[in-house]
């Protein structure tokens, strides 16, 4: 079993940046493949971004490419999500997910533990 606990939301302007986290509980999180998704009112949740158990290998939606970074630290079971250059449409509530299937998916429903969300509106 994974909990997951998504912190650092918040409101920004346009052009700001925001880190999001995600700390793990569990004694598999370094086994984890990781992902962020996101759902903005009104939308279907999509994918953000994927990172591999280790660290190595990451996968990005391609309007968040160049703009957003995932990174993890296994030493302090966490996830993070850089974002930079926020745009209005960014404004969503913010996803942390684990799935234990070693590779990366873009499928929410290939993730198997997700976290409750912290919500990041950008202003213009």
């Amino acid at each position: 079993q994974v909990q997951l606990v998504e912190s650092g939301g918040g409101l920004v302007l346009a052009g700001d940046s925001l880190r999001l986290s995600c700390a793990a509980s569990g004694r598999t999180f370094s086994r984890n493949f990781m992902g962020w998704f996101r759902q903005a009112p009104g939308k279907d949740r999509e994918f953000v971004a994927g990172i591999s158990s280790g660290g190595v290998n990451t996968d990005y939606a391609d309007s968040m490419k160049g703009r957003f970074t995932i990174s993890r630290d296994n030493a302090k079971s966490t996830v993070y999500l850089q974002m930079n250059s926020l745009k209005p449409e960014d404004t969503a509530v913010y996803y942390c997910a684990a799935r234990t299937i070693s590779y990366i998916s873009r499928r929410s429903n290939d993730y198997d533990f997700w976290g409750q969300g912290t919500q990041v509106i950008v202003s213009s």
